[in-house]
């Protein structure tokens, strides 16, 4: 059987992998997760280990970068605009902006296009506004939701983790999608930063670590290929 435990506040997905995301009202949910995810990644030429990634942990300003489709309906079509710090507008693949990250990294880097997504774990990541107070309130302060870079926010009065290992239904006609909810998302130091200004906050981290059991949001695997809107309702499979 199956209840409703909330609506869609929040879509978002990434074009590149560790930059700024992009908010929707809408995303079309393949096999590899929100189509238009990570898509890109920018990643260490002389790093042969299976996370060869360049990401905010090394190069902290790079959340600061804003990646922006020219089709936003057709992302693996598509042409992207990088929007830098300082407010310039670089092609993604400019050499410019390959020569500065490779500089703030101090290593050459190369780009990667992948159609699966350059995910960490798992295709898809979500929490739920329950989960954001309880951080907030363990913290002492509102902390801002990019922090977690989840890709969908329930609006729900439970934390996501009840939710392991059952279904998710997102929306109610033909083209709903579903999602089976995996595991918890065992954090990094990426969530010390500070998605504005991206100084970085310790203090995050041991509020998530020490009240949280180092775990936040829930990862899941694409269950049934659909659509996933901003208000829609969500339902679990009991």
């Amino acid at each position: 059987m199956q209840h409703q435990v909330g609506r869609v506040t929040e879509v978002i997905r990434y074009p590149v992998k560790s930059m700024a995301g992009d908010r929707v009202a809408e995303a079309n949910l393949e096999w590899q997760g929100l189509v238009g995810d990570r898509l890109y990644g920018f990643y260490r030429l002389d790093d042969a280990s299976s996370f060869p990634w360049v990401t905010g942990r090394e190069m902290p300003d790079l959340i600061r970068y804003r990646a922006m489709f020219a089709d936003p309906e057709r992302p693996r079509r598509s042409g992207v605009t990088v929007i830098t710090p300082t407010g310039d507008r670089l092609d993604l693949h400019d050499p410019a902006l390959r020569a500065i990250i490779s500089e703030a990294t101090g290593t050459a880097t190369g780009l990667l296009h992948s159609g699966r997504g350059t995910h960490d774990a798992m295709p898809i990541s979500i929490a739920t506004t329950a989960a954001h107070a309880a951080v907030d309130s363990a913290h002492g302060r509102s902390l801002d939701r990019r922090r977690f870079r989840s890709n969908v926010i329930i609006d729900a009065e439970i934390p996501p983790a009840e939710w392991v290992s059952r279904r998710l239904t997102f929306g109610e006609g033909e083209d709903r999608a579903e999602v089976l909810v995996t595991n918890e998302i065992p954090r990094c130091a990426l969530i010390t930063v500070d998605p504005d200004t991206a100084k970085r906050e310790p203090r995050v981290m041991r509020t998530i670590a020490q009240s949280f059991g180092n775990a936040f949001g829930v990862y899941g695997a694409p269950a049934r290929r659909g659509r996933i809107r901003v208000g829609d309702p969500v339902f679990v499979t009991d």
